[in-house]
């Protein structure tokens, strides 16, 4: 076996991240190949990325033989939900087991079943995504055919394993807006009759090269950002276009963006070109947990609000179990645009909060979004974790609970011994990289943090990605121990 091999395997188990395992008899014992996005019962077609002397990590080319455990639908399988056709309820199982296995790997928690509190499940199953990207290029896979066409108009999504090649969306996915998926081959035959051409990604040539869909589930309504290359933009009427969505979607469209971006990096957003507002609005209002938040194109915002309104439920249930806020800080570090600290104050009027960021322009957000909710007792700053205290010196010994939610990378080495520094009573720590996490919970750990309880929320239905959210308790003996 060597490097680009092309293997063909029988997937047997599964392991965090969407790796499904693949044993192969040797005369040393089995030798084991992982592929990404693969599911137990499933025969595949796998290129060898990365060998060492056990084992081998692979990329998947295409499914060969469907596992008995799928259940194919009128859903169009797609590479950002490779287990569309899996069961949710069979997806919650290996999520579940694959995750707690992590956590005594890398967290070495042993009994982390004992600790394990509930597993949530996203409440709507298909089309919760509230932002989808779709991608132009005139190079075609045609699914029918499963061959490569040149010359074509493609609307949709990169075909698995290429950066070049585009599968046209032509049944819903199950994952965005089910109306606005089922006409989304309307808007394709519609551009391509402009006569102008879809991105030709190798060349770096073309007109249409994404579409973006934000939407808004309290409003029902759909932000839409065009972005197209110069290259015959004088032969493009962008009104005749807008006009053309607003009798495709009448009231739901709620604006169109054209962004022009002559960058050759193959990505939609807006600040890689110039941009125009073509028709109504550039935002949309989203609810979460009974408040509002403004969302434009390109703000963070949590991709499945209605788990997401799970997610901080479960951790203030964290926040509050057994704890006094009255007389102690509750702490909300990369608190972004102030989302945790907000529905802490709606639930919670006694407590004084304070939301961390060291983006200051996340911060101007979050004090927008507070004075929208009409909530005053939050306090936002814009700070690094590890100054915080010496520039606050007034919240020294006053922090009763750290509400943390990192970036999928997690926290730096460096900043989480800050914020171990902080020496609040708890930290809540929600996470959408349970790998990350585990590997802090061994670091917390020995600073007597005690790992007391561990949720995971499916916010991502059909991919392999699971959230989690922890709670660590402080144990006092260890400090004194430690001074001592």
């Amino acid at each position: 076996m060597h490097r680009n091999e092309i293997i063909e395997v029988e997937i047997t188990g599964y392991a965090f991240g969407g790796n499904g395992i693949a044993k192969i008899p040797t005369e040393n014992g089995d030798f084991v190949v992982f592929v990404e996005n693969t599911f137990p019962g499933q025969v595949v077609q796998a290129r060898v990325e990365k060998k060492r002397k056990k084992h081998a990590e692979c990329k998947l080319v295409q499914i060969l033989q469907r596992s008995p455990l799928e259940q194919v639908t009128d859903f169009q399988e797609i590479s950002g939900a490779p287990y569309i056709y899996v069961p949710v309820e069979m997806q919650q199982k290996y999520k579940q087991s694959s995750t707690l296995d992590i956590f005594k790997k890398i967290g070495r928690v042993d009994a982390i079943e004992n600790l394990f509190d509930t597993y949530i499940s996203s409440p709507i199953p298909h089309f919760y995504r509230n932002k989808m990207e779709y991608s132009f290029s005139s190079i075609e896979h045609d699914l029918e055919l499963n061959e490569e066409k040149d010359n074509a108009f493609a609307l949709g999504f990169k075909r698995r394993g290429t950066w070049w090649k585009v599968e046209s969306l032509n049944h819903q996915s199950g994952l965005f807006d089910e109306e606005f998926e089922t006409k989304l081959k309307e808007i394709r035959v519609y551009l391509e009759q402009t006569g102008l051409e879809a991105w030709h990604p190798p060349k770096k040539t073309g007109f249409f090269r994404h579409i973006v869909v934000r939407k808004s589930f309290y409003q029902d309504q759909l932000l839409i950002n065009l972005v197209t290359s110069s290259e015959g933009l004088e032969k493009f009427d962008v009104q005749k276009f807008s006009s053309f969505l607003v009798q495709l979607l009448g009231e739901r469209l709620a604006g169109l963006q054209h962004t022009i971006n002559d960058n050759v990096a193959d990505r939609a957003k807006i600040e890689n070109g110039t941009n125009q507002l073509v028709y109504g609005d550039s935002k949309v209002v989203e609810q979460l947990s009974g408040l509002f938040f403004e969302i434009s194109m390109e703000s963070f915002f949590q991709t499945n609000p209605k788990s997401a309104e799970l997610l901080y439920q479960k951790a203030l249930d964290y926040v509050f179990e057994e704890n006094d806020l009255k007389s102690k800080v509750v702490m909300d570090l990369f608190c972004g645009t102030g989302t945790i600290g907000q529905i802490l104050a709606k639930r919670e009027n006694s407590a004084e909060i304070i939301g961390v960021d060291i983006v200051e322009e996340a911060i101007v957000d979050a004090k927008r979004n507070a004075e929208r909710n009409e909530i005053e007792s939050v306090k936002f700053f814009t700070a690094d974790v590890g100054k915080f205290l010496s520039q606050y010196p007034e919240y020294i010994g006053k922090i009763g609970t750290i509400v943390l939610d990192p970036p999928r990378a997690g926290i730096a080495p460096k900043t989480l011994r800050k914020v171990i520094d902080l020496n609040a009573e708890r930290i809540v720590y929600i996470s959408c990289n349970p790998s990350t996490q585990a590997r802090d919970t061994e670091t917390l750990q020995s600073a007597g943090y005690k790992l007391e309880k561990l949720s995971l929320v499916d916010q991502f239905p059909h991919t392999s990605h699971i959230e989690s959210i922890a709670k660590f308790v402080k144990d006092p003996n260890f400090v004194l121990l430690t001074e001592a």
